[in-house]
């Protein structure tokens, strides 16, 4: 059997944790029957979940490749599947399949680089495998920001580990905003693209992004108008991921088509945004 047709198989995976991360996401932790970690993948790549009789969807690994026992999937309650994703308990079977796409270039052009992440919202979850990945072997890059935004601090994706490792991190500066003052906040309030453009990053840094939409479009007008390169600043659109194998037309960007092309980025690599961008 190929690859191509192994991709199409699903495998029965077994849930063996689920962690409350706010009102609407929840990280499931998955393995195979056996116990082990289904297949390996590298930061950025995601896999097929379904329950059958239910649908299936794609979504972003977040655990890093670093990690061997298993992998971790953030979703948010956004649909029918992932409604009935949310209702799972430990010890519930889904199928899992993957993994898709093309990864950042972690290893290649991320290498000796300083590195800013920006994600809002749930825009945090496909790139916690690339941070935790970059943490693992935090002597291959310079200096690390990660800026994070979220309506409110219950909104936070993974704001435990957050907090509790990511901040202890020699080497990497966090910076959390929300979008309204709230009264057991003391950090900063504002939106991501101005909480970016008050940061005023040095434009030699390589941007790593992720978030909804329209936080997407005006980061990425203020970078450039500050004076990053579009040809240093990375995204990914898995969102649009439907089949994963090119035939569903669904994930087509211009002249690119996601799952074959992506779903990581260049910004000059994308013809053109979609009209939601």
């Amino acid at each position: 059997m190929n690859t191509r047709e192994e991709l199409l198989i699903p495998s029965v995976g077994v849930v063996t944790d689920v962690r409350i991360d706010t009102p609407d996401v929840k990280t499931f932790r998955v393995v195979d029957k056996d116990g082990k970690k289904h297949f390996e993948h590298k930061p950025g790549q995601c896999a097929m979940l379904s329950i059958p009789g239910v649908g299936e969807a794609m979504f972003s690994i977040t655990s890093s490749p670093t990690n061997t026992e298993f992998m971790e999937f953030s979703i948010k309650k956004c649909g029918c599947l992932t409604d009935w994703l949310h209702k799972i308990d430990v010890g519930q079977q889904i199928t899992i399949r993957g993994p898709y796409g093309n990864a950042f270039p972690v290893d290649t052009e991320f290498v000796g680089k300083d590195l800013l992440f920006i994600a809002g919202g749930i825009g945090l979850a496909p790139l916690r495998s690339v941070i935790n990945y970059t943490r693992h072997y935090r002597n291959r890059y310079g200096k690390i920001d990660i800026v994070y935004g979220a309506r409110s601090k219950e909104d936070l994706v993974d704001y435990k580990e957050i907090v509790g490792e990511w901040c202890g991190d020699s080497g990497i500066s966090v910076h959390l905003t929300i979008d309204n003052p709230h009264d057991d906040w003391d950090g900063h309030v504002g939106f991501v693209p101005n909480y970016v453009k008050e940061l005023n990053f040095s434009t030699d840094k390589t941007v790593i992004l992720c978030g909804p939409p329209i936080m997407i479009k005006f980061t990425l007008a203020g970078l450039l108008e500050q004076g990053f390169d579009k040809t240093n600043v990375y995204t990914t659109l898995e969102l649009r991921m439907k089949c994963g194998i090119g035939k569903c037309g669904r994930c087509n960007v211009g002249s690119k088509y996601v799952c074959k092309d992506g779903p990581v980025f260049r910004f000059d690599e994308i013809d053109e945004l979609p009209d939601e961008y």
